[in-house]
């Protein structure tokens, strides 16, 4: 497939992300309800995807998000710099002190185990990023005199308020224009959509976002609820996909939007919190490819685990330009994700490609 990426010699970034990080805190194998201490990650489902290209692809990557000019903040900041993304590109809101005006976004998440599923609490209401707008960050400088190869954004991130909605049109407008591939994750949240417009919103704002997407990511239910395409006779429980119906359904998104270079998803099958069926496909040039299929994955953490394909898929997209090889790197490398604790991997390109050519669970010294 050709992609048409700009070269690594006129741009400062490989790639970079749009959207929120919050703090996680974790109460590891206990619950929420009743931890005595937690331990803190950081995370977000656009932030995620650059973290990955980074720590396990090694690529250079920049985070664009907002914080509030506070300690908290600060720790963010640090986290993210720790995981070895570029931080010049955050923008920092000034506060009163108790978050009146604007606050840092907190995500408490606990695991699950066997039948008892992971659950998250988010408290990220009114939060520097979702009050961020255009004006806030350069885009034209971002884009045009910095030089990316790469955004990646999506669904989460422009659910958070009116602002945001405006922002991620705005970041994907000035990309097209400086010849950025945007890769988006539609991601649909009933719960988040529903204070600024609901389903209804969510269809006027991605149908928007869609115009400029060149890898659009998401399953069955995200293009219903965000884009108004459908498949017919699908299997209700997600076990089987119906392949046909699904390459039909994307052929006539792609008809409609023809700037759609390719459309992947994960299927997943829950059997129990820690054990999983795991694959990916991927749509490009009229095609179906389905990657490997991980049955029985044995799950530690699952918060993460699409991040992940994302940022596998990004890599192969941008490294090898063939989407079968691509599907697999992203399949791979969120399996590899889920088998460690907090939202990012810490895998290696190594490992991501020994597990793609089937590598087993032996010890390795």
């Amino acid at each position: 497939m050709e992609l048409n990426l700009r070269p690594k010699s006129e741009c400062r970034f490989d790639a970079v992300s749009l959207g929120e990080v919050m703090l996680r805190l974790d109460p590891g194998e206990g619950r929420i309800r009743t931890a005595r201490s937690f331990r803190a990650w950081e995370g977000g489902g656009e932030y995620n995807v650059i973290r990955g290209l980074h720590k396990c692809f090694g690529m250079d990557t920049a985070v664009i998000t907002a914080f509030a000019d506070n300690e908290v903040g600060k720790l963010m900041k640090d986290f993210i710099e720790q995981g070895g993304v570029n931080t010049s590109l955050i923008y920092w809101k000034k506060t009163d002190g108790i978050g009146r005006i604007c606050r840092n976004g907190i995500n408490f998440t606990e695991r699950g185990f066997g039948i008892r599923g992971a659950v998250g609490c988010s408290d990220r209401a009114n939060t520097a990023i979702s009050q961020a707008t255009p004006e806030d960050f350069d885009f034209e400088h971002i884009f045009g005199e910095l030089g990316v190869r790469w955004l990646h954004t999506g669904g989460i991130y422009a659910a958070l308020s009116e602002q945001a909605c405006e922002t991620v049109i705005a970041a994907c407008k000035a990309a097209k224009k400086y010849g950025t591939l945007v890769s988006y994750d539609l991601n649909y949240r009933p719960s988040m959509w529903s204070a600024i417009g609901g389903q209804a919103k969510a269809q006027e704002v991605n149908k928007e976002v869609a115009r400029y997407v060149d890898v659009m990511i998401g399953n069955e239910e995200d293009f219903t609820a965000c884009l108004g395409f459908k498949i017919e006779g699908n299997d209700e429980n997600l076990k089987e996909l119906n392949l046909d119906g699904y390459r039909k359904m994307i052929a006539e998104a792609a008809k409609t939007y023809p700037n759609f270079k390719a459309v992947a998803t994960t299927l997943r099958t829950v059997r129990t919190a820690t054990v999983n069926d795991w694959k990916a496909i991927c749509w490009a040039d009229g095609e179906i490819y389905m990657s490997r299929a991980y049955d029985g994955l044995e799950i530690m953490d699952r918060v993460g685990g699409g991040d992940s394909f994302a940022s596998g898929l990004v890599y192969g997209l941008m490294t090898t330009g063939d989407p079968e090889r691509a599907v697999n790197y992203g399949a791979a490398h969120g399996a590899l994700a889920m088998t460690t604790p907090g939202d990012t991997s810490m895998a290696s390109v190594k490992e991501v490609e020994a597990i793609m050519g089937g590598a087993g669970a032996r010890v390795k010294r």
